[in-house]
C-alpha cells in the first residue's frame, strides 16, 4: 500500500492500550484467514458466449463473451473484523458499517493504515458473509477471541468455569397472585386448620369458592 504522505497512520492515532488495539496485536489473523480461505476461493465458471445482434443503429454486433472474473472480492482480515465487531456490540449491518467509517480503533483492528471516511462495504455484503461462514466457522472465530483474551491476560481460565444465566425473561410456570387466587387459598387453609383442631365448621364455602374461581378466570 502506497503511504499518505498527508494523512496519520491509525497506530499514531489511538492508544496502544485499548482493547480492540491490543486485540488486532495478538489475534491470529493469518491463522484464521488461512482456514477459511478455501471457503471463499475463487470458483472458476465457463465464459459466456453473446449472441449476435443488431445495435441501436441496426449493426450486427459480432458474437462476444462474457468474463467470468467477477469484482474484486473484499479483505478477509476486514470481514472477520467486522462480523466480530457486530457480535461483540450487538449492531445491526447497517449501524455496524456506519459506526466503521466513523471509529479510528474499529479500523485499526480490521487492518487499516490510514483513516478512511467511507463506509466499509454495503450492509448487506455482511449477512451473506456470515451465511457463507456458517455456525461452525463463527464459533471457531469466537473460540479464537477467547484463546486471545486468556493468553494476554485480559480474562482468567477461572471465569470460565462458571456461567451466570439471566432468567429474567424467561417463560416460568408461575400463578400471578391475584386477590381472588389469595382469597380463595386462604378460605382452604382457614378449612384445613379447623378440620385438624376438630372443629366442624357449619359452612366451608367450597361450591362458592369454585364458582368465584371459574368467573375470576374468565
Amino acid at each position: 500500500m502506497t503511504d499518505d504522505f498527508f494523512g496519520s497512520r491509525l497506530d499514531q492515532m489511538i492508544d496502544p492500550r485499548h482493547p480492540l488495539a491490543v486485540l488486532a496485536q495478538h489475534l491470529p489473523w493469518e491463522k484464521i484467514e488461512a482456514r477459511l480461505a478455501p471457503q471463499f476461493a475463487h470458483q472458476a465458471r465457463p465464459l459466456q458466449h453473446i449472441e449476435e445482434a443488431p445495435d441501436l443503429l441496426g449493426a450486427v454486433v459480432s458474437g462476444g463473451k462474457v468474463s467470468n472474473a467477477g469484482r474484486p472480492r473484499l479483505s478477509m482480515r476486514l470481514m472477520i473484523a467486522l462480523r466480530l465487531l457486530k457480535n461483540s456490540f450487538d449492531l445491526s449491518d447497517e449501524e455496524l458499517v456506519q459506526r466503521f467509517a466513523e471509529s479510528v480503533y474499529w479500523q485499526y483492528f480490521a487492518g487499516y493504515d490510514y483513516f478512511d471516511p467511507c463506509l466499509p462495504c454495503d450492509a448487506t455484503q455482511i449477512g451473506r458473509f456470515r451465511t457463507a461462514l456458517g455456525e461452525s466457522e463463527l464459533e471457531e472465530l469466537l473460540r479464537s477471541t477467547i484463546h486471545t483474551a486468556v493468553d494476554v491476560g485480559a480474562v482468567k481460565k477461572i471465569e470460565f468455569e462458571r456461567v451466570i444465566v439471566d432468567t429474567t425473561v424467561q417463560e416460568k410456570a408461575i400463578a400471578h397472585p391475584v386477590d381472588s387466587h389469595l382469597l380463595d387459598i386462604g378460605r382452604r387453609k382457614v378449612v384445613a386448620a379447623a378440620k385438624r383442631c376438630g372443629i366442624v365448621l357449619k359452612q366451608t364455602f367450597e361450591a362458592e369458592g369454585r364458582a368465584l374461581r371459574r368467573r375470576a378466570g374468565g
